[in-house]
């Protein structure tokens, strides 16, 4: 097996996809050189094109900056699978200090802070208070199993099985299980 190597053919500038894409995501070269584990310096320089990265290096800069692998030596964006499975294991998800609240983060990273979508459950005597979110934000509950209680506007509403409750989300709001048996929702947050 022979390998081409034609003399005008030059390598990826990996140094200037890396600086965009660094860049694009708001991070200073400290902080991907905390996330993939390589010295700032060496970043630096790679940026500059007065290094070239091993194929282990960039592979870490790839992964730090959650890109695929050829987006960064040819600095073209791979297009999304036609369907993307996320599996149960890699989904995120949040408790309350108590434990007694989980929400499970539906929604892609890219989405947060526009339009967020959980899959909550909520304990017997389990509250997930919020703070106010900004003006004109809005939350929609739909109850799938058990029955809850949200608190918005200085209202408080029961909902049961198969519910939905579309509340502003301008003021501090709760949403609670005063029953004796555990809740699940899907809750749909979107900011204004």
């Amino acid at each position: 097996m022979s390998i081409a190597n034609p003399d005008n053919q030059q390598p990826p500038n990996v140094g200037l996809t890396l600086q965009a894409l660094r860049q694009a995501q708001g991070l200073s070269l400290d902080e991907l050189s905390r996330r993939a584990g390589v010295s700032k310096s060496m970043l630096s320089q790679i940026e500059r094109n007065q290094a070239n990265p091993t194929v282990a290096v960039v592979w870490r800069l790839a992964n730090a900056l959650r890109v695929e692998l050829a987006e960064l030596l040819g600095g073209e964006r791979s297009s999304p699978p036609a369907i993307e499975i996320v599996p149960a294991h890699s989904t995120p998800a949040m408790s309350s200090p108590d434990g007694l609240c989980q929400l499970r983060i539906l929604g892609p990273i890219d989405l947060a802070g526009q339009f967020e979508w959980y899959e909550l459950t909520v304990q017997p005597g389990g509250a997930l208070a919020s703070a106010a979110h900004e003006p004109g934000s809005r939350e929609h509950l739909s109850v799938l199993k058990g029955s809850l209680q949200v608190s918005a506007g200085g209202l408080t509403q029961s909902l049961s099985n198969g519910e939905t409750a579309r509340y502003a989300v301008d003021g501090p709001h709760a949403i609670r299980n005063v029953t004796d048996q555990s809740a699940i929702a899907l809750l749909v947050v979107l900011h204004s």
